[in-house]
Protein backbone atom coordinates (compact mmCIF):
# COMPACT_ATOMS: atom_id res chain seq x y z
CA UNK A 1 0.00 0.00 0.00
CA UNK A 2 1.33 3.40 -1.18
CA UNK A 3 1.35 6.00 1.67
CA UNK A 4 3.10 9.19 2.73
CA UNK A 5 3.06 11.20 5.52
CA UNK A 6 1.57 14.76 5.31
CA UNK A 7 1.67 17.79 6.85
CA UNK A 8 -0.44 20.93 6.24
CA UNK A 9 1.05 24.03 7.25
CA UNK A 10 -0.69 24.55 10.76
CA UNK A 11 -2.98 27.26 9.76
CA UNK A 12 -4.62 24.83 7.39
CA UNK A 13 -6.62 22.35 9.66
CA UNK A 14 -8.13 19.26 7.64
CA UNK A 15 -11.02 17.94 9.42
CA UNK A 16 -12.03 14.12 8.24
CA UNK A 17 -10.37 12.54 4.96
CA UNK A 18 -9.98 14.48 2.11
CA UNK A 19 -10.98 12.41 -1.34
CA UNK A 20 -8.80 14.27 -4.41
CA UNK A 21 -9.62 13.65 -7.52
CA UNK A 22 -9.57 15.05 -11.59
CA UNK A 23 -11.99 17.79 -11.76
CA UNK A 24 -12.19 17.20 -15.51
CA UNK A 25 -12.27 13.89 -15.27
CA UNK A 26 -16.32 11.94 -16.07
CA UNK A 27 -15.68 9.00 -14.39
CA UNK A 28 -13.54 10.78 -11.40
CA UNK A 29 -16.40 13.00 -10.66
CA UNK A 30 -19.00 10.52 -11.03
CA UNK A 31 -16.87 8.43 -8.18
CA UNK A 32 -17.06 11.58 -5.94
CA UNK A 33 -20.80 11.69 -6.86
CA UNK A 34 -21.19 7.95 -5.92
CA UNK A 35 -19.19 8.58 -2.30
CA UNK A 36 -21.17 11.60 -1.60
CA UNK A 37 -24.12 9.53 -1.88
CA UNK A 38 -23.07 6.61 0.06
CA UNK A 39 -21.53 8.41 2.89
CA UNK A 40 -23.88 8.67 5.20
CA UNK A 41 -22.31 10.16 8.00
CA UNK A 42 -20.45 12.95 5.56
CA UNK A 43 -17.36 12.32 6.65
CA UNK A 44 -15.55 12.49 3.31
CA UNK A 45 -14.41 16.03 1.94
CA UNK A 46 -13.23 16.73 -1.43
CA UNK A 47 -10.78 18.56 -3.52
CA UNK A 48 -10.14 18.76 -7.66
CA UNK A 49 -5.99 17.81 -7.92
CA UNK A 50 -5.85 20.73 -9.69
CA UNK A 51 -7.22 23.73 -7.41
CA UNK A 52 -5.03 25.10 -5.01
CA UNK A 53 -5.75 22.91 -1.96
CA UNK A 54 -4.79 19.90 -4.33
CA UNK A 55 -1.91 21.66 -6.48
CA UNK A 56 -0.67 21.97 -2.10
CA UNK A 57 -0.96 18.62 -1.52
CA UNK A 58 0.33 17.24 -4.63
CA UNK A 59 3.58 19.45 -4.03
CA UNK A 60 3.99 18.66 -0.12
CA UNK A 61 3.64 14.87 -1.11
CA UNK A 62 6.04 14.93 -4.31
CA UNK A 63 3.70 13.48 -6.35
CA UNK A 64 3.12 15.03 -10.17
CA UNK A 65 1.14 18.36 -9.89
CA UNK A 66 0.50 18.14 -13.87
CA UNK A 67 -0.35 14.14 -14.64
CA UNK A 68 -3.70 13.46 -12.68
CA UNK A 69 -3.62 9.86 -12.67
CA UNK A 70 -4.19 8.94 -9.00
CA UNK A 71 -7.04 9.29 -7.01
CA UNK A 72 -5.53 10.50 -3.87
CA UNK A 73 -6.99 10.23 0.01
CA UNK A 74 -5.68 12.05 2.64
CA UNK A 75 -6.46 10.40 5.82
CA UNK A 76 -5.19 10.74 9.64
CA UNK A 77 -1.42 12.48 8.02
CA UNK A 78 -1.21 10.04 5.48
CA UNK A 79 -1.52 10.29 1.57
CA UNK A 80 -2.58 6.90 0.05
CA UNK A 81 -3.32 6.70 -3.78
CA UNK A 82 -4.48 4.43 -6.76
CA UNK A 83 -6.03 1.19 -5.96
CA UNK A 84 -4.94 1.48 -1.57
CA UNK A 85 -7.47 4.94 -1.76
CA UNK A 86 -9.96 3.76 -3.20
CA UNK A 87 -10.50 0.51 -0.82
CA UNK A 88 -9.93 2.73 2.03
CA UNK A 89 -12.38 4.88 0.87
CA UNK A 90 -14.71 1.99 -0.05
CA UNK A 91 -14.15 0.80 3.43
CA UNK A 92 -15.88 3.56 4.94
CA UNK A 93 -19.36 3.73 2.77
CA UNK A 94 -22.62 2.43 3.74
CA UNK A 95 -23.95 -0.85 1.97
CA UNK A 96 -21.99 -3.17 1.09
CA UNK A 97 -19.21 -1.21 0.23
CA UNK A 98 -16.86 -2.12 2.78
CA UNK A 99 -16.58 -5.39 1.35
CA UNK A 100 -14.59 -4.59 -1.16
CA UNK A 101 -11.75 -3.65 1.77
CA UNK A 102 -10.67 -7.76 1.37
CA UNK A 103 -9.16 -6.88 -2.00
CA UNK A 104 -6.32 -5.00 0.48
CA UNK A 105 -4.88 -8.37 0.45
CA UNK A 106 -3.96 -8.67 -3.10
CA UNK A 107 -0.26 -6.66 -3.08
CA UNK A 108 -0.41 -3.24 -4.42
CA UNK A 109 1.38 -3.45 -7.82
CA UNK A 110 -1.01 -6.18 -9.29
CA UNK A 111 -4.26 -3.84 -7.99
CA UNK A 112 -2.87 -0.90 -9.67
CA UNK A 113 -2.38 -2.65 -13.13
CA UNK A 114 -6.02 -2.70 -13.52
CA UNK A 115 -6.25 0.69 -11.58
CA UNK A 116 -3.28 2.00 -14.01
CA UNK A 117 -5.52 0.51 -17.46
CA UNK A 118 -8.62 1.83 -16.44
CA UNK A 119 -6.65 5.58 -15.31
CA UNK A 120 -4.96 5.68 -18.73
CA UNK A 121 -7.93 5.32 -21.03
CA UNK A 122 -10.41 7.03 -18.75
CA UNK A 123 -11.11 10.48 -20.97
CA UNK A 124 -11.28 7.59 -23.99
CA UNK A 125 -14.05 6.17 -22.33
CA UNK A 126 -15.96 8.41 -19.81
CA UNK A 127 -14.97 11.33 -21.62
CA UNK A 128 -14.03 14.90 -19.70
CA UNK A 129 -15.13 18.09 -19.43
CA UNK A 130 -14.05 21.54 -19.82
CA UNK A 131 -13.86 22.75 -16.49
CA UNK A 132 -13.89 21.01 -13.46
CA UNK A 133 -17.17 20.04 -12.18
CA UNK A 134 -18.88 22.61 -9.73
CA UNK A 135 -20.77 20.88 -6.94
CA UNK A 136 -24.12 21.90 -5.34
CA UNK A 137 -24.12 24.93 -2.63
CA UNK A 138 -25.45 22.39 -0.06
CA UNK A 139 -22.49 20.18 -1.44
CA UNK A 140 -19.74 23.29 -2.16
CA UNK A 141 -19.37 23.21 2.19
CA UNK A 142 -17.35 19.61 1.51
CA UNK A 143 -15.15 21.05 -1.16
CA UNK A 144 -11.21 22.27 -0.83
CA UNK A 145 -10.56 25.30 -3.09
Amino acid sequence: MMLVFFFMPENEKIEGPVILFDGVCNLCSGAVQFVIKRDKKNIFRFASLQSSFGQRVLQNCHLSTGNFTSFVLLQNGRVYVKSAAALLVARQLSGFWPLLYAFIIIPSFLRNIVYNVIAANRYKWFGQKEACWIPSPELKIRFFD
